[in-house]
């Protein structure tokens, strides 16, 4: 992996305004609005959250790593803003991504043994011919550019652990926020580190009884009775004379200090906060079925 992100073609051709993104999306759909009409999808957060549970299904079946999972999630994400979801078997991408994801990440597998896999969990979508998914491998690249190294928010997490005395409670759930992060547009908005000192605000100032914020479908209402938006939260942290035991204090403190773009920070606690208000909607029935409906009527299956 490149050692500088600030140098990275992640930085450099993948990060994104919202308005661009929104603009790349509207563009796609307007090549074919009839198609658009005719298979309508649910929010793309809504699906974003299907995407990431088939995923972690497959790489448990292969014990893939959790890096290099994460690796899939985004090249999901930078592919389905050059193409359209109704244009591809969102089955076979997913596999291709996880395929690729782990030759990147340095722990590759055998592409009959995630065809396999593949096939077993979605039978009726993953064609047994592995050449199929050697071909979508190639797409996959070509629309990424050939550019598949990815930085991540972990690195940045461990890093600040000792420098902001979390506990190992604070970093499991900062971590546990990170790979919820994947599930929304942020690894296209900012640069890794925001996102990391976004989950770690997150872990201090909202700590549920879930090991994981995926349980926690309150979150917002969790926010609001805290009477601060997280932006108010921040700057009425920001005091020297705070006591040292107030980690989310010393954070704010330290946040203030720093040269993070505290903007870019609150703006990534707000999508996350969002992802996790919206998976009250989640269906995976419903996901599933408005998939299968375009994969199985344009033949894509095959």
């Amino acid at each position: 992996m490149a050692a500088n992100y600030w140098t990275s073609t992640q930085r450099l051709y993948w990060q994104f305004s919202k308005e661009e993104l929104q603009e790349m999306r509207q563009k796609l759909e307007s090549e074919d609005v009839a198609m658009c009409q005719q298979y309508p999808l649910p929010d793309r957060r809504l699906l974003s959250i299907f995407f990431n549970q088939q995923l972690v299904k497959l790489g448990k079946r292969m014990s893939v790593r959790q890096q290099a999972l994460a690796t899939a999630q985004v090249y999901v994400r930078r592919f389905y803003i050059k193409v359209d979801f109704r244009d591809t078997n969102p089955y076979l991408v997913l596999a291709t991504a996880l395929y690729l994801g782990c030759k990147m990440e340095e722990s590759p597998q055998y592409i009959r043994v995630v065809v396999n896999e593949a096939r077993t969990l979605w039978p009726e979508f993953i064609p047994s011919d592995v050449s199929k998914l050697g071909e979508s491998e190639f797409y996959l690249i070509s629309e990424m550019n050939s550019q598949l190294i990815v930085h991540h928010p972990y690195r940045t997490l461990q890093a600040l652990q000792g420098q902001l005395s979390l506990g190992q409670d604070d970093i499991s759930l900062a971590w546990s926020i990170i790979n919820d992060h994947y599930l929304t547009d942020l690894p296209l908005l900012v640069a890794p580190h925001v996102v990391a000192i976004a989950a770690i605000f997150l872990a201090l100032t909202l700590k549920p009884n879930q090991g994981s914020m995926q349980g926690l479908t309150s979150t917002a209402a969790a926010l609001a009775s805290i009477g601060q938006s997280p932006k108010e939260m921040l700057q009425s942290k920001m005091n020297p004379a705070k006591n040292p035991q107030d980690k989310v204090g010393y954070f704010a403190k330290w946040l203030a200090e720093g040269e993070v773009d505290i903007q870019a920070v609150v703006d990534s606690t707000q999508e996350l906060i969002s992802l996790y208000d919206v998976w009250e909607q989640y269906s995976e029935k419903t996901c599933k079925e408005q998939i299968s409906r375009f994969v199985k009527a344009r033949g894509l299956d095959k």
